[in-house]
């Protein structure tokens, strides 16, 4: 827990959630059923967002011995990612938006602006709460790379099946199975990528398949 209190990555980390904060914000101002005021979710984002990044600053390369940030990136994992990430975002575009976007509409962009907003949010919250911040607490726990992978993978799931316990209009048992499916697979690659790119690599790879949706707002 001493690496935490370090001044190195306290400092890193406020710089990180602080500019996540700020990107976050023109995804919550598109939150009109929202009971809070906007400064309040900031703060929290914040705050929470700074616990996240303490963890991945001092965690992350200290147990896995790869980099958070890495920007030169070797071709190998690049075009993995890119591959990856264009095969993700036709297959979901094909077979899971039309049953996804008819139950939950409000997930998806109606127009470039919200396009942005919710690809910011993706990539500097999303991914934070989800692959980063979690594995690196894990690996930490279990110190063996392949139990963290997937028990960060399986986090993402039971995150995927509180939200849908929790909503309106809950999946029936066969696409939430698949569901969780595609959630296990892509938290699994997710890892893979932050271990061989770090967080550039998982943004790339997830600008890429949000990149589905614009395609279809642009020829719209």
């Amino acid at each position: 827990m001493r690496s935490l209190a370090q001044p190195e990555v306290l400092r890193n980390a406020a710089i990180a959630s602080a500019v996540s904060a700020v990107l976050c914000y023109p995804r919550l101002t598109l939150w009109s059923n929202r009971i809070y005021p906007l400064w309040y979710l900031e703060a929290v984002l914040l705050l929470g967002g700074t616990v996240l990044w303490s963890f991945v600053f001092a965690w992350h390369t200290k147990y896995s011995g790869r980099p958070v940030f890495a920007w030169k990136i070797e071709p190998v994992p690049f075009v993995i990612a890119s591959v990856g990430g264009v095969l993700v975002a036709a297959l979901l575009k094909l077979f899971g938006d039309p049953q996804l976007r008819a139950r939950n509409p409000e997930e998806y962009p109606q127009d470039v602006e919200q396009w942005v907003a919710m690809t910011l949010f993706s990539l500097v919250f999303t991914q934070l709460f989800l692959v980063f911040a979690p594995f690196a607490w894990l690996i930490r726990l279990v110190q063996q790379r392949a139990v963290a992978m997937v028990m960060t993978a399986v986090f993402g799931m039971v995150v995927l099946w509180i939200k849908n316990d929790a909503s309106k209009h809950q999946f029936p048992p066969s696409l939430m199975i698949g569901v969780l499916g595609v959630r296990l697979v892509v938290g699994l690659f997710s890892v893979y990528l932050f271990l061989r790119g770090g967080v550039p690599l998982v943004w790339w790879w997830e600008l890429l398949v949000q990149g589905r949706n614009l395609i279809g707002l642009v020829a719209s």
